[in-house]
């Protein structure tokens, strides 16, 4: 094992020793427990199987067959998600096979942020994660289940899913992903669009055609944001089928997985060969694989917000030092847009995630010895790898990678803690000063922007965008005119305490910044023409303005919040209830 992830592994475990040990104290009380056909009340159980056909039923009741519920982020809007909508009868079909029966349990929201970009829907996206872990709760709260199946993929879904299976502990759970689309026109060919668009030289209707030519059918869409990192990290972790992450959701091989996941929960339940219920599962070695598979293929930094929330669940606490501790180690084995020009199926054909899980533990740099869902460990996804890269411009050997560390960076100093993601960024670009523009939205910056205004070098500060201001919106939409700026010769960044898309990259951005302005944050008191500072090598987060200036201000305030916009006033208890954007914008501790 690495001495690096050794020592940030010890340390995360000492951290939470007491919030762990309770936390399994309580995962086995529950698993002590009589099962649920024994335990339950008979008007209780009736109604839990009322709806059951009559051989389901017998074999439930009498049999005392394992029961496995099923939580769905199924819709037929979302392309992700729409292939989900015959997944329950295929495990139906297989528990008969098995001598189980399935119910599905209930279904959690599914949205789609690249639906609510830029929009006042964006603003329920975070916290979006909450609502989907609650909803997992209750789909469990019945209390009847032997096991859990998970069937989601996307940005805020899986995490919320993990989230609520992680409070039912003692249930083996499976995930069972869908897959991602098939290849439409580049990523770089749609970035270019959007950037011509920006600047108006095609008009609505040239990228409306090039944003269908991306976005085009159903599956994940194919590049390397926080949906599919969302699978790359649930493989590490052992809570997947072997490599069942990117196979099309039409290939021959997507059924079998899903039948697999059926008979994988059932091996792993109270009745079968390894019990193996998710609270034991995820405990901190798995978590720190999780981020050491997040670095080492340039995932998506919303995950330095949804696994910290996600380990919180377990009893376990993880902040963004441990991130930037590990990435200074882990190497940076791929290359998938926006980190490069590839995408996830490319990734895939050149060896995917058993290629990445293989490298990593063969270097020491993952923890082999943790359970998983799978009799083989987590080494059963990396037996799929092939002997050599299928493409050394997407995969490469931990020996000769990309980058001898993974592209993320925590930034400290004057205007508080954020993290930048690098992979992408020129390294001529890694040390940006140059004179702060400030702004309350990025409204305001795009409104900016195509006034003409932006024409000298400049650090756009887009300030009470956090978790508490109005639900920590992406600000993905800012990527094109910035990134417009930055291919003129300017030299820009940015700085905010609202997230970046999974999707954005080649500028850099400090994100996440904490404390946010709401509320005082060191955001709150830059003005226009202070000089910032964001060095990614030194990690650091500055600004250039002389001390007693600088703590005599006062922070600016934020305008007044629209009263009632797209259900946000049904947020309200979320937004004054969250934590830092360190602390996993969780809204229920």
């Amino acid at each position: 094992m690495h001495p690096v992830v050794a020592r940030v592994t010890q340390r995360i475990v000492d951290r939470s020793r007491e919030s762990r040990a309770a936390y399994l104290a309580h995962v086995e009380t529950m698993i002590a427990r009589r099962p649920p056909q024994d335990r339950m009340g008979c008007a209780n159980l009736a109604h839990a199987y009322a709806a059951l056909p009559g051989a389901d039923k017998l074999k439930v009741t009498v049999e005392k067959a394992p029961n496995i519920g099923v939580v769905t982020a199924y819709n037929d809007m979302l392309s992700a998600h729409q292939p989900y909508q015959g997944f329950p009868d295929v495990l139906r079909d297989e528990a008969r096979r098995l001598g189980a029966t399935v119910q599905v349990a209930g279904g959690v929201p599914a949205m789609c942020d690249g639906i609510t970009q830029g929009t006042a829907g964006m603003e329920l996206s975070l916290f979006s994660r909450d609502a989907i872990a609650m909803s997992t709760a209750i789909a469990l709260s019945h209390d009847v289940f032997d096991g859990a199946l998970l069937l989601g993929i996307c940005d805020k879904i899986v995490p919320g899913l993990l989230i609520g299976a992680l409070h039912y502990g003692h249930l083996p759970c499976v995930f069972v992903p869908a897959g991602p689309m098939g290849t439409g026109i580049s990523n770089k060919t749609k970035s270019k669009v959007r950037e011509d668009y920006a600047q108006g030289k095609v008009g609505r209707s040239e990228l409306l055609v090039s944003e269908q030519a991306a976005y085009h059918s159903p599956g994940t869409c194919t590049f390397y944001g926080t949906a599919n990192s969302n699978q790359m990290l649930l493989e590490a972790m052992g809570l997947h089928v072997p490599n069942a992450a990117f196979a099309h959701p039409a290939s021959p091989e997507r059924e079998q997985f899903t039948r697999d996941a059926l008979a994988t929960v059932l091996n792993i339940g109270n009745r079968g060969a390894r019990f193996t219920p998710i609270g034991y599962l995820v405990d901190e070695r798995c978590i720190v694989n999780a981020m050491v598979a997040l670095l080492a293929t340039g995932g998506s930094t919303n995950h330095l917000i949804h696994w910290v929330a996600v380990a919180r669940s377990a009893g376990i606490f993880i902040d963004w030092t441990d991130f930037d501790d590990l990435s200074s180690v882990v190497p940076s084995l791929a290359r998938v847009y926006p980190n490069g020009d590839a995408d996830v199926n490319q990734f895939q054909a050149a060896g995917g995630p058993p290629w990445i899980l293989r490298e990593l533990l063969d270097a020491g740099l993952m923890h082999e010895g943790v359970l998983s869902v799978n009799a083989g460990g987590i080494r059963a996804g990396a037996a799929a790898a092939p002997a050599g890269s299928g493409d050394e411009g997407v995969v490469r050997t931990a020996a000769a990678p990309f980058s001898p560390t993974g592209g993320l960076r925590l930034l400290q100093g004057r205007l508080g803690r954020a993290v930048i993601k690098v992979s992408a960024v020129p390294e001529d670009r890694h040390v940006i000063e140059a004179p702060a523009r400030v702004f309350d939205s990025q409204e305001a910056l795009l409104a900016a922007f195509n006034a003409g205004e932006l024409t000298q070098d400049m650090v756009a500060v887009v300030r009470f965008q956090g978790p508490r201001a109005n639900g920590m919106p992406e600000l993905h939409k800012l990527t094109p005119p910035l990134a417009v700026l930055q291919n003129q010769g300017l030299r820009v960044a940015l700085v905010t305490d609202g997230r970046m898309s999974g999707a954005s990259g080649k500028v850099p951005a400090a994100i996440h910044v904490t404390p946010e302005a709401l509320g005082g944050g060191p955001l709150a008191r830059v003005r226009d023409g202070d000089v910032l500072r964001v060095d990614a090598d030194a990690g650091t987060l500055d600004v250039i303005v002389g001390a007693e200036e600088w703590d005599a201000r006062a922070p600016a305030q934020p305008s007044a919040p629209p009263a009632h916009t797209f259900g946000r006033d049904l947020f309200h208890n979320f937004r004054q209830n969250a934590a830092g954007a360190e602390q996993g914008a969780c809204t229920w501790l």
